[in-house]
């Protein structure tokens, strides 16, 4: 073999083993991918949906209203919407969402998914934790039916778009 293919050989490794250290990279501290399973977040997402997150954003700032993060859970991951913050007041009423005392607008929500809401709290969010719920109110497990108030250690990252499948591709907010 000349010493230009050798060369050539070596530039190709180098850069094939730069390219698998960057995605191990990205992969480990910046963003990965998570699959909705069940229902609970229609019509937003549906289940069998992978959506990719975003892991370094809740080291630079805080979870906020509306956002659709990924809960780890010991047994298994959780894909839900923030509802409310740290020592926020939630209360469901009459199929409307009310956080300290104020009516929220969740536009994101279709009719049907609003008439499952049932009536729930007021309940406060103690410090350090977060009030999530699924989409598909009346039948997602949540803050108010099984995962509980959710600590801010739980938190693993921010859905930022479905990835899969192709069609759905998109934001996720």
């Amino acid at each position: 073999m000349s010493e230009e293919a050798k060369n050539e050989w070596w530039e190709w490794l180098k850069a094939i083993i730069i390219a698998i250290v960057l995605a191990f990279l990205l992969r480990t501290f910046f963003f990965a991918t998570s699959i909705v399973e069940g229902a609970s977040m229609n019509p937003t997402l549906e289940s069998g949906e992978r959506v990719m997150f975003n892991k370094i954003i809740y080291y630079v700032e805080e979870p906020a209203y509306g956002e659709i993060v990924i809960i780890h859970r010991p047994v298994k991951s959780y894909v839900k919407r923030i509802i409310a913050l740290p020592n926020d007041v939630v209360e469901v009423r009459d199929h409307k969402l009310y956080i300290n005392g104020e009516k929220q607008n969740q536009a994101y929500l279709d009719q049907p998914s609003i008439e499952g809401t049932t009536n729930y709290g007021p309940v406060k969010v103690p410090d350090g934790h977060y009030f999530v719920m699924g989409d598909n109110r009346s039948i997602s497990k949540d803050s108010r039916n099984g995962l509980g108030f959710i600590e801010e250690s739980e938190i693993i990252g921010r859905s930022e778009l479905v990835i899969y499948p192709f069609k759905e591709w998109g934001m996720t907010r």
